[in-house]
C-alpha cells in the first residue's frame, strides 16, 4: 500500500523541484549593486540603457527572493530608476 504524503513531504518535493529549475537567462549577471559611476582608474565605457535596465530588473527580482510573475513590474521600475538617474546626470 502506498504511503500517505504529508504536508512536509509535499514541501520537500516542491523545494527539490525549485532547485532543479533551469535559469533561462543567456548570461550570468554579477550580483553587485548597479551604479553608473565609473571606478577610479578604469576607462569609462557607456553601457546601453537596455542592458542597464535589464541588470537592475534582475537585481529587483533577486531582492524579492526570485519569485516569478513580476517581470513587467520589475522592468518598468528599473526603467524608471535608470531614466531618472540618467536625466539627473545630464
Amino acid at each position: 500500500m502506498a504511503k500517505k504524503r504529508t504536508k512536509a513531504d509535499r514541501l520537500q518535493r516542491q523545494t527539490e523541484q525549485q532547485e532543479q529549475k533551469v535559469d533561462h537567462r543567456p548570461e550570468k549577471i554579477e550580483k553587485k549593486p548597479s551604479t553608473l559611476a565609473p571606478n577610479l582608474g578604469e576607462p569609462t565605457i557607456p553601457i546601453p540603457i537596455e542592458q542597464q535596465i535589464q541588470k537592475r530588473a534582475y537585481e529587483l527580482y533577486e531582492q524579492r527572493g526570485r519569485t516569478d510573475g513580476h517581470e513587467l513590474e520589475d522592468w518598468l521600475r528599473a526603467e524608471g530608476e535608470i531614466k531618472r538617474t540618467n536625466a539627473a546626470a545630464a
